[in-house]
C-alpha cells in the first residue's frame, strides 16, 4: 500500500550497497524536503517522544493527508522526508491502515537506527496516525 513517492525511496535503498550509502541518502531527502516555515514551530506541532526536535503540521484537503515536516537533527529530518513519501496522498481516512513498521522494515531502518531515534519515528507515525484520524 506503499505511495509511488516511498516505492522510489525501497528502490533507491535496494541499489544502494551498504548502510553509510544509505545514510547519506536518508540525509539528502531530508536536506531535499522544503524547510518548513519557523512559525509553524511551535508547541502544538511539535512531536513528542523524539530525541531531537521535530514538527508536524497537517495539510488535508480534498479528503487526502499531507503534511509539512521539519527537525534540527539532518538524520531526522530525512526520516520525516520518508514518512512524508509514505503519508502524502494517502486518502485521510487509510493512513491509520499504512502498515508504517512493515514499510520502514524495507529500508533496514530499525537495524540502523538507534534506540532513541527508532523511538522517535514510531513516536512521529504515532502522531500522523493521529493527525489523521482527527482530521
Amino acid at each position: 500500500m506503499a505511495t509511488p513517492a516511498f516505492e522510489e525511496i525501497a528502490e533507491t535503498f535496494d541499489f544502494l550497497e551498504d548502510w553509510e550509502e544509505r545514510y547519506r541518502h536518508v540525509i539528502e531527502l531530508g536536506k531535499a524536503m522544503p524547510a518548513m516555515d519557523p512559525a509553524l514551530q511551535v508547541p502544538a506541532t511539535k512531536v513528542e517522544g523524539c530525541a531531537s526536535q521535530v514538527w508536524i503540521m497537517p495539510r488535508i484537503g480534498g479528503g487526502v493527508f499531507d503534511f509539512q515536516g521539519d527537525s534540527d537533527a539532518l538524520i531526522v529530518r530525512g526520516l520525516v522526508a520518508i514518512l512524508h513519501a509514505l503519508y502524502s496522498g494517502v486518502p485521510v481516512g487509510q493512513v491509520g491502515a499504512v502498515d508504517a513498521p512493515a514499510e520502514l522494515r524495507r529500508l533496514g531502518l530499525e537495524e540502523h537506527l538507534s534506540a532513541q531515534r527508532s523511538n522517535g519515528l514510531r513516536a512521529m507515525v504515532e502522531r500522523i496516525r493521529l493527525l489523521a484520524a482527527n482530521a
